[in-house]
């Protein structure tokens, strides 16, 4: 059985008001609900429509390109633009001499663990690349897998 919701208990979940919500399913944002009155139920669905609709509004989004998004009338949903004075977190890999990544985990939506293993990954994947043929064959025989050259970054862990 799917989960319901009376409208007090929806608007307590996406923390907006009752108005708003009216608001949103007289526009045709979010689906009417079932049944009418003190009986209407509301599911996952406009819960769902409801945290995009908070989203993309804190995002500076208009109701209308909502309404398109919401339709699959637009692909994607379009960068905010950076405030003068905004401040970016970024993350800086370096790899190699002229070779860096610079990483914004909040814009790429990685936790901090996400990010380590991406960067272990892309050090991994540099090193595959950069290999050369003896390299392989030396790492091989001597059984470490992740043997590493005294040059090399130590890992992120």
């Amino acid at each position: 059985m799917s989960t319901t919701f009376q409208l007090s208990e929806l608007c307590a979940r996406v923390d907006l008001p009752v108005r708003t919500v009216r608001y949103y399913i007289q526009e045709g944002l979010v689906d009417r609900p079932e049944g009418e009155t003190r009986a209407a139920r509301y599911g996952q669905r406009q819960l769902e429509q409801l945290l995009l609709i908070k989203k993309w509004t804190a995002a500076g989004l208009s109701l209308q390109r909502i309404r398109e998004l919401l339709r699959g009338e637009a692909a994607g949903v379009p960068e905010r633009p950076r405030a003068r004075g905004a401040l970016d977190v970024l993350s800086r890999l370096y790899i190699a001499d002229g070779v860096e990544l610079l990483i914004d985990p909040g814009r790429a939506g990685l936790s901090p663990e996400q990010v380590r293993a991406f960067s272990r990954a892309v050090m991994q994947a540099f090193d595959a690349a950069t290999a050369h043929p003896n390299d392989s064959a030396v790492t091989h025989s001597q059984g470490a897998s992740n043997a590493r050259h005294p040059d090399d970054p130590m890992p992120l862990d």
